[in-house]
Order: structure tokens, then sequence, then C-alpha cells
């Protein structure tokens, strides 16, 4: 049995993590009150629904709106399957345990590089020794590489996570790895790719340093129509807005624009949320 002083520990432990977790969530809540109170007087129709003029000064964000979604949803396009693949291959065809710790290992390491770092190497590598320009498609390049390995671990913890039974029981049927691969392991794994891959684009839509030197302008862009044309988005939009902080119309269209970026996130970590809890109440 514990002792009393492991007790007393393990209580006071408990009530510290509740502590923590209330101050975050508090925090959160601020944040969402002052965004709310300031922006929402910004969100309207036409706010929405049309261009940006004289630099953010005026007129709405619907390109910058277009842009960011453009961005993130080229990111998934290009993230999903490759992660998808990583994680399969990491799960089903290593078998070394001290290769296995080491991939994790590196994939953390990965996970855990500054935004910033990203944007110089698109900026490096892809303008200055390639030549391409600001390109909406290389932005999206840069943002898959930063959300590569969240969306790879999740896929392979959801993977890993599935009970043996499922492989013996598909094994003494007689299935083949990559008809165990298609009929059990892909179905019951794919929720962990599709909400580790929803809370990559809640990261990367709200990013500003990978995207800012390779991807996108600060006014005077609508919606490309090709690879190799820049775009508009929310976070440079912002800090294009924030540098105006005295004129008090481009600061009022900030915090609007901030409001909208805010609730563009939530809606993904929602959909990663959701996603999570249906396949644990099926599962």
């Amino acid at each position: 049995k514990p002792s009393m002083n492991n007790r007393i520990f393990n209580r006071c432990y408990l009530l510290l993590l509740h502590l923590c977790a209330l101050f975050c969530l508090g925090l959160l809540v601020c944040l969402a009150i002052v965004l709310i109170v300031k922006g929402g007087r910004s969100i309207n129709l036409a706010f929405l629904a049309s261009a940006t003029e004289q630099f953010g000064s005026s007129g709405g964000i619907l390109y910058q709106i277009f842009g960011s979604l453009l961005l993130v949803g080229t990111t998934a396009t290009i993230t999903f399957p490759i992660a998808l693949g990583f994680a399969l291959f990491k799960s089903e065809w290593i078998s070394n345990r001290s290769l296995q710790r080491i991939l994790e290992g590196l994939l953390l390491q990965m996970n855990g590089i500054p935004s910033i770092i990203f944007g110089l190497f698109g900026l490096i590598f892809f303008l200055n020794w390639l030549n391409t320009g600001l390109s909406w498609f290389v932005g999206s390049l840069v943002l898959s590489m930063m959300i590569l390995p969240t969306v790879t671990l999740a896929t392979y913890h959801a993977i890993h996570s599935l009970p043996r039974q499922y492989r013996e029981n598909a094994q003494s049927l007689g299935l083949d790895r990559w008809q165990l691969i298609w009929r059990v392991i892909l179905p019951r794994g794919m929720s962990g790719t599709v909400s580790g891959l929803f809370i990559g684009l809640a990261r990367a839509i709200g990013e500003t340093a990978p995207i800012m030197f390779v991807a996108t302008a600060f006014s005077g862009v609508d919606i490309p129509r090709s690879l190799q044309e820049p775009v508009l988005s929310l976070p440079t939009h912002i800090l294009t807005l924030a540098q105006h902080a005295t004129d008090p119309s481009a600061l009022q269209n900030a915090w609007g624009s901030s409001l909208v970026l805010f609730i563009l996130v939530l809606v993904f970590s929602a959909i990663a949320y959701l996603i999570r809890t249906r396949f644990q109440l099926h599962y």
C-alpha cells in the first residue's frame, strides 16, 4: 500500500496539474473574449467577401482567407499520403527496435524545430538555389515539411495502438501483409492520421514565418493562376496591419482578421477532436 507521504505527494501533484490546466484554459478564454470584443465589430459580410484596399486599412479579407485555405488545403494533400506511408513503413516493415527508437527520436526532434527555421530553409533552397520566386505551392511544401512529423507520429501511434488480436486474427484467416494493411490497419488507423493532420493544419494556418519569405505578398494579389504566384494570407495580413497600429482603421481590421484566424484554428482543432472521439466510441 502507498505510504501517507506518497498519497500526499500524489494529491498535491494532481492539484498542481488541475491548476495548470485551469490557468491555460483561463488564458484561452481571456484571449477569445478579447478577440470577440475587439474583432467582432469588424466582422460582417462586406469584410469577409471583399478585397483589401489601401494596404488593409479598408476593405475586407476575401483573398487572405482564400490564400490561407489554399495553402493548408495543398499542404494536407501533400502531407497525408507521405505521413501515412512513412508510418506504415515504420510500423510494418521495420522490426529492429533500435532503429524504431532512432526514427521516432528524429521525428520528435523535427517536430520541435522552430517554424522560422523552415522559413529560412525555404528561402535558401527554393528561392536562392532553385529561383522559384514567391510561390504559394512552395509555401505549401514548406508547411508540409513542418507538420509532417506531427502527422506521422499521430498515424504511427494510432496504428501501433491497435490490439494485437486484430493482426493475429487476420493472419489466422490467411491475409497477407497488404491485405492486413488495407482491410485491418488502415480502417482502424485512419482516424489517427486524419486527426493528426487537422492538428497540424491548425498549426500551419496560423504560421507566418514559414510562408512569409517564400509564398505570400502583402498586397496587390488576388487568386493565383499558376503554381509560381504568391498569395495573400491571414497571418501576413495581420502582421502588416500590426505595423500600422497608429491607424485606428488598420488596427480594427487587424483585430477582425485575428478573430477570423482564431475561428479557423478552432475549427481545425475541433474537427481533430471530434474524429478522435468518434473513433474511440466506435472501437
